[in-house]
């Protein structure tokens, strides 16, 4: 089968970035602190539902996947470019980090207890949503939390150049009630919905974040 073009693009994309220094360099939840408590209440909710491993998807260099294990998570990462993944398996050796299309998980059927998508559903064409929720409800096991997180809006911007480094993104931006209703035609039930200001010299979009889980 042939691969849609907006994932050709978007490996292609990321492979360039994989080195670029906003990448290498790194980032954390430290200077976001709500961003690092909805991470911690999504750890929560997994711990109380017992064990089982938790996919980081579009996990890029990873560090939200080794966040998510300081958290207590038994989490790995999967992402479509092969750069990153690579990157990531440098940074973090102790963890595990695969190549994988989050729209065609490498994944059993209900083989997760948890999955995060962090600003990855932003590069999924909007009209691919639904199959996008339907893939990750078949990949979380029942009672399985999902956490989402994106930029807020109803925008649609494509970026050919980065620095001088030639790419091909495309940036959907969502809003939040509206993905609330496609998890739900999925089969997930919502727990928390929420948006945040931009933090100052940080960001210039309000974000938005969901937790849900696999009723």
């Amino acid at each position: 089968m042939t691969e849609a073009a907006f994932l050709t693009a978007t490996r292609h994309s990321y492979d360039a970035l994989a080195h670029h220094h906003l990448y290498r360099t790194g980032t954390d939840t430290a200077a976001k602190p709500f961003d690092r408590a909805l991470l911690a209440a999504f750890a929560g909710y997994l711990r109380q539902g017992g064990s089982g491993p938790v996919a980081d998807v579009g996990c890029g260099p990873g560090w939200l996947t080794a966040e998510l294990t300081e958290l207590g998570v038994a989490a790995f990462g999967i992402d479509l470019s092969p750069e990153m993944v690579a990157s990531a398996r440098l940074a973090y050796p102790r963890l595990g980090f695969v190549v994988g299309s989050m729209l065609e998980l490498p994944l059993p059927d209900g083989g997760l207890r948890g999955l995060l998508a962090s600003y990855a559903i932003i590069h999924v064409p909007w009209q691919h949503r639904p199959q996008l929720f339907v893939e990750f409800y078949r990949a979380l096991a029942p009672g399985g939390q999902l956490m989402l997180a994106f930029q807020v809006g109803d925008d649609h911007r494509h970026f050919d150049n980065l620095d001088g480094l030639p790419i091909s993104l495309d940036f959907y931006r969502q809003q939040p009630d509206e993905v609330a209703e496609l998890l739900r035609e999925a089969g997930f039930a919502i727990r928390v919905t929420a948006t945040r200001e931009p933090e100052p010299g940080l960001e210039r979009t309000r974000q938005g974040y969901l937790l849900a889980y696999r009723s």
